[in-house]
C-alpha cells in the first residue's frame, strides 16, 4: 500500500526512515506547503508539492502522515487534511517495544528504541520520539509530542497537544494538562495544570514570571 508523508523537513526524513524500515508501505513521496521545496528529493523520495496534489494525481485514496514535530501544526494540518477525506497511516519503527495489548491511534509516529508497556494507550497523531520510553497504563492523548529519552513511570496521563522535552522524566501517576511544556531534564513530581511550562529538578511552573534559566544547571 502507498503512503506519502506531509511535511519535507527533518522530522518527515526521519518519518520516511522509519517506514522504510518498517516495509508495510511503499513511500510514495512528500508533500509540502513550501514551493521551495517542490520537485527536490528528501532521502531519495521527490517533494510532489502541496496539498493540490493529493487530489490531482489521486494519492487521497492513499494513507497520510503528517511529519511534522510541532505540535500546533501537526493537529492544523491534520485538521486541513481531514477536511479533504484523507486518512491516515502510522509509523512504528521495528525497534519499538511495544506489549500487545497498547492501544495505538491513527497518525502515531513511534521511533526507534522506543518501549510502551502493558495497558498504555497512544493518541492520536502522536510522536513517541527515539528512544523514549512509556511505561505501564499511561494515557497519551492527540498530538502529543514525547520527545528523545524521555521517560514516563507507570500511570501518568499526557493530555492533548502537550510536548514532554529530551530526557525529561516524569514520576508515576502524574498528570500534565492539555498544552503544556516539559523543559528537557526537567524532573515532574507532581500534577502540571493546563497550559503551563515547568522546567528544572524538581520541575517548576514559569509561567508569568521572569526566570533566572541559570539557576537550572548542576555543575
Amino acid at each position: 500500500m502507498g503512503i506519502t508523508i506531509f511535511g519535507a523537513g527533518g522530522h518527515g526524513k526521519v518519518v520516511a526512515d522509519v517506514l522504510e524500515r518498517q516495509a508495510k508501505y511503499k513511500l510514495l513521496g512528500f508533500l509540502d506547503d513550501n514551493p521551495e521545496w517542490w520537485g527536490k528529493e528528501i532521502y531519495d523520495y521527490k517533494v510532489l508539492g502541496g496539498l493540490d496534489i493529493l487530489i490531482s494525481q489521486g494519492l487521497i485514496r492513499y494513507p497520510i502522515i503528517v511529519g511534522v514535530g510541532d505540535n500546533q501544526a501537526r493537529q492544523q494540518l491534520v485538521a486541513r487534511l481531514g477536511s479533504l477525506g484523507c486518512h491516515f497511516g502510522q509509523a512504528i519503527h521495528p525497534s519499538a517495544q511495544i506489549a500487545r495489548d497498547v492501544q495505538i491511534g491513527p497518525g502515531v509516529m513511534i521511533m526507534a528504541n522506543v518501549v510502551v508497556n502493558p495497558g498504555s494507550k497512544i493518541g492520536a497523531h502522536t510522536i513517541l520520539n527515539t528512544g523514549a520510553s512509556i511505561d505501564h497504563d499511561c494515557i497519551i492523548h492527540d498530538f502529543v509530542h514525547i520527545s528523545p529519552g524521555a521517560v514516563l513511570a507507570g500511570n501518568v496521563v499526557v493530555e492533548e497537544s502537550t510536548h514532554i522535552g529530551m530526557a525529561s522524566s516524569i514520576l508515576p501517576g502524574i498528570k500534565i494538562g492539555a498544552h503544556c511544556i516539559v523543559g528537557a531534564g526537567a524532573v515532574v513530581t507532581k500534577d502540571v495544570p493546563a497550559g503551563h511550562t515547568v522546567v528544572g529538578v524538581p520541575a517548576r511552573s514559569i509561567n508569568n514570571k521572569e526566570y533566572d534559566f541559570t539557576s537550572l544547571v548542576k555543575m
